[in-house]
């Protein structure tokens, strides 16, 4: 596949550029062009404005026979945009603008024709000057008249204003003085009146603040008291045990203790649910106490009385658990009934 944009084309060897055949055009050919109108004009035929930047579709031609220093001219024709009729302008290198030719007038060119007008002046006063001494002389002594006239009239028409006007320098001094006095009286006061205003509204904050600190503390105050510390932890289910609670001493035995909803989920370690079966419990060994023989009928001692008393009620207080899980409590009461009935 060939390139898109081809740099370096192919000459075969046989080429020879003699046997191209030459292009003959006309050298008065027009040429379609995409332009701007270079000026302001109106058209002769129907009296339409045509503004300066208007774009056109020209034809371009090369004026025969016209030629600037070696640089050709060349002429332009467009068509008026409300009645079609024919406008022609050309370059005009000389004076770097175009000329109009035909069709149109070129408007707004009264400051062009005084500056040409001015050019035109000073050319002929320079081709005067050039060869004739005496003229020059004359010309600097009119300028120089005239110069003096210029100067002496400017002096009175200012002499003739301070007359007129009877201006007091003094006065307009002083009241500049005083109104600048005023200014910065009420700048001063101004300032002030801002610092005492940001003063307040510091103050009236810092005490907004500072009570809206004492409502938080006694707010803070009001709730610890309400509110009591928990010091209770969701584990603590799985190490407390609860005591049971004894009704008597009688034979029935010890009822159990109302079972909660939360305990019939998790269970306790005493329990027999799953984490019963985690925990195993050592087995205490059942303690019986023997009863006194039958012969001692002489009296104890007090020390020996009060030992055994002593004794007895720490086992009373004390529960003991058998193998099969019941409380001794029943037991102990048996064997008090039994002593007492010994000792009688």
């Amino acid at each position: 596949m060939s390139e898109r944009k081809v740099l370096n084309k192919y000459y075969p060897p046989d080429f020879d550029p003699c046997k191209i055949p030459k292009l003959k055009l006309p050298k008065d050919r027009q040429y379609v062009v995409r332009l701007m109108a270079p000026f302001n004009m109106r058209c002769k035929t129907c009296g339409e404005y045509i503004y300066k930047g208007k774009k056109f579709n020209a034809r371009k031609e090369t004026v025969m026979n016209e030629l600037y220093m070696g640089l050709p001219i060349f002429r332009f024709y467009i068509k008026c945009t409300r009645c079609l009729a024919e406008i022609t302008f050309k370059t005009d290198p000389e004076n770097t603008d175009y000329a109009m030719e035909h069709g149109a007038t070129r408007n707004f060119q009264a400051e062009k024709l005084l500056e040409e007008e001015e050019k035109r002046i000073v050319q002929d006063r320079e081709e005067e000057e050039l060869n004739n001494p005496m003229k020059v002389l004359e010309n600097r002594t009119k300028d120089s008249k005239m110069e003096m006239e210029v100067l002496e009239n400017l002096q009175e028409l200012k002499e003739l204003n301070q007359r007129q006007a009877q201006v007091d320098f003094e006065g307009m001094i002083d009241r500049y003085r005083d109104f600048e006095k005023r200014e910065k009286e009420r700048e001063k006061e101004e300032d002030e009146r801002e610092t005492k205003e940001m003063l307040d509204r510091a103050l009236v904050k810092r005490l907004r603040d500072s009570d809206s600190d004492s409502e938080k503390e006694e707010e803070d105050s009001s709730g610890s008291q309400a509110k009591k510390p928990s010091t209770d932890k969701p584990t603590d289910i799985l190490t407390t045990l609860k005591p049971t609670e004894a009704l008597g001493s009688s034979a029935g035995g010890v009822k159990k203790a109302k079972v909660e909803t939360w305990e019939r989920s998790v269970g306790t370690l005493g329990g027999k649910g799953a984490l019963g079966l985690l925990v195993v419990r050592k087995k205490p060994a059942a303690t019986f106490l023997k009863p006194r023989p039958v012969a001692a009928a002489s009296a104890p001692t007090s020390q020996t009385d009060s030992k055994a008393s002593t004794t007895d009620s720490k086992n009373a207080s004390k529960p003991v658990t058998t193998q099969n899980g019941s409380s001794s409590l029943s037991l102990l009461g048996a064997y008090s009934d039994s002593d007492s009935n010994d000792s009688e």
